[in-house]
């Protein structure tokens, strides 16, 4: 049987008087390939923050492969866990270069400073880049690239340590239909990949989807509406419940698709 990757019990999130979380409770085992829908504020960047060891709750317990948030050294944690968001992009010096933005990865830090990288440590880069697109990339600056293209790179960085549980925050947010699609596809490639991470993804939209993703959970306003097998969890109620207007679903070719039903 498959172990736990990430265990949330009663977990609640609070800042300034707001409950970002209210009494989540979720667990994601060893394989799965989670997606974490919902609208604006429902929670899901804060509840992917806890899931990378960057946010402790403020109530109840999380363990991140099978170590207690609280309890143990999250600078030993981070290393296993792979992490890719807007944030993490925003961060990166402006002069980096795609490689070192991949390379750093491995330490989960960013900016290349004075750590040294081995052959192998380039060559794992380089196939990821190119795994994802992106080889001709390598000398380019970070800065300098479409937002398509640091989608890539960020995945690619966060593919770098090999990790045991990889968290994707929107992936595709701020990407063009075609620059959409080319993601999805290789998100697809990844979620049916078993040698792959277990993946957790953040997105607002069923359509973002990718084929193979075996679990969703959709929150509201911090809380838990619905969790389990997609296609149990994808129905017009849940969905409608969960965005707060009246929804039809379908899928198509293994995607996904919602729209309003006035």
């Amino acid at each position: 049987m498959a172990g736990e990757v990430l265990r949330l019990q009663g977990v609640g999130v609070k800042r300034e008087g707001a409950s970002l979380l209210r009494d989540v409770t979720w667990t994601v085992d060893e394989g799965d390939r989670w997606v974490v829908v919902g609208p604006n504020g429902a929670g899901k960047t804060t509840l992917l923050q806890i899931a990378a060891a960057l946010l402790h709750p403020t109530e109840g317990k999380v363990e991140i492969l099978e170590e207690e948030l609280g309890r143990t050294d999250v600078f030993e944690l981070r290393p296993r866990i792979g992490f890719a968001s807007v944030a993490i992009a925003e961060k990166v010096p402006a002069g980096e270069t795609v490689l070192d933005v991949v390379l750093t990865g491995s330490y989960a830090i960013i900016g290349r400073w004075r750590e040294e990288y081995e052959s192998t440590d380039l060559a794992r880069a380089i196939g990821l880049l190119e795994a994802l697109g992106c080889a001709e990339l390598v000398k380019r600056r970070f800065s300098t690239l479409s937002e398509g293209e640091r989608k890539r790179v960020q995945i690619a960085r966060a593919l770098m340590p090999d990790p045991e549980l990889l968290l994707l925050d929107e992936p595709a947010a701020g990407l063009d239909l075609g620059g959409r699609e080319d993601l999805v596809r290789r998100l697809s490639v990844l979620a049916n990949d078993q040698a792959a991470p277990t993946t957790v993804m953040v997105t607002h939209h069923v359509e973002e989807v990718p084929e193979g993703f075996t679990h969703a959970l959709l929150l509201r306003k911090g809380g838990v509406v619905a969790a389990g097998k997609v296609d149990e969890v994808f129905t017009p109620e849940h969905l409608t419940a969960c965005f707060g207007l009246p929804l039809t679903v379908d899928r198509q070719n293994g995607r996904w698709y919602a729209r309003a039903t006035y």
